[in-house]
């Protein structure tokens, strides 16, 4: 099978935007080229460089975003692709750089596009969590708990400061009496996560079909089946079950509309984790939650992107 390789020129600020903006029309791939991989991996002790080209490192902002779309699909999605890539601009004029979102494309065989593909990822290391690739060996250390993603890593690897953001504060909160809540629950990461670190259960939720299903596969590839229950709803519309831990990294505004229907699902002291935000929309989330009767209990920052906790 046959695919085209779209590539768009972006920042490193704006990829992860661009890339979710690409997973609305492929299930066959999107991956990032950033700089700052590359930099992260030259000053990791673990591994060693002979030789790196000084070129690669001059501009640090740069990224390429590449989607895979199957040939007899490109001229009805690349159009869209393109317009949604225009709106997500405009609507971050002032706040994110996306970069000239200049574009090139090549034709690729579908098994060259999966091993490209999985070149793009490796370990992440996220506080006692490290995120693997499946298909990476890796030898974890005693006070570590490993989460392997299979290549279907369609929605979140734990990179992006978003995710990253949510799984520390997660940490901090958790007990083994903990049950957790993943609100837009992608490749199940958080609430897989909050079972690794010894959470009695976790309960996920997300409107994509193929985030459901690979939020199962991955819990099951974990051997945290038994101890995860993954929903295909609209956030927690008809959902009774109420946690210790209520997580949710989403945009701003689909936060904000959630925030009336917090308190019925999130236990009295329990625990909200919110990501997804940038400045600009600070105020208002923070807002809507407070008005529910929730006290702001903590607030962290990493490149644009803010995560907050609540107390019930």
């Amino acid at each position: 099978m046959k695919f085209l390789e779209y590539t768009v020129h972006t920042t490193s600020e704006g990829s992860e935007l661009v890339a979710d903006v690409m997973w609305r029309y492929t299930n066959y791939g999107v991956a990032i080229s950033d700089v700052k991989d590359v930099i992260a991996l030259q000053s990791d002790r673990a591994m060693y460089w002979d030789y790196i080209d000084e070129d690669i490192l001059k501009d640090r902002k740069e990224a390429l975003v590449k989607a895979f779309v199957p040939l007899e699909k490109v001229n009805e999605i690349l159009p869209r692709i393109r317009a949604d890539l225009e709106e997500l601009k405009a609507n971050g004029e002032g706040y994110i750089d996306f970069g000239s979102l200049e574009t090139s494309r090549r034709e690729v065989e579908g098994d060259d596009w999966i091993e490209i593909w999985k070149k793009h990822f490796r370990p992440i290391h996220l506080g006692r969590i490290v995120v693997c690739p499946e298909w990476i060996e890796y030898e974890k250390r005693p006070e570590e708990e490993i989460v392997r993603l299979d290549s279907n890593m369609a929605f979140g690897t734990g990179e992006h400061e978003t995710t990253a953001m949510c799984v520390k504060l997660l940490q901090e909160y958790l007990t083994p009496e903990s049950v957790c809540i993943d609100v837009g629950c992608g490749s199940g990461i958080l609430g897989i996560s909050a079972v690794k670190l010894g959470a009695k259960c976790a309960y996920l939720t997300d409107i994509d079909y193929v985030a459901v299903a690979s939020a199962l596969h991955n819990a099951e590839i974990n051997g945290v089946k038994d101890r995860v229950v993954v929903a295909h709803s609209n956030l927690l519309e008809n959902a009774d079950i109420k946690g210790d831990i209520m997580l949710a990294n989403i945009t701003a505004e689909i936060l904000t509309g959630l925030a009336p229907s917090i308190p019925k699902n999130l236990k009295e002291g329990g625990t909200l984790i919110l990501s997804g935000i940038i400045e600009s929309r600070l105020q208002m989330v923070e807002e809507a939650f407070t008005a529910q009767g929730l006290a702001p209990d903590k607030k962290i920052k990493e490149g644009e992107w803010y995560a907050l906790s609540f107390k019930a």
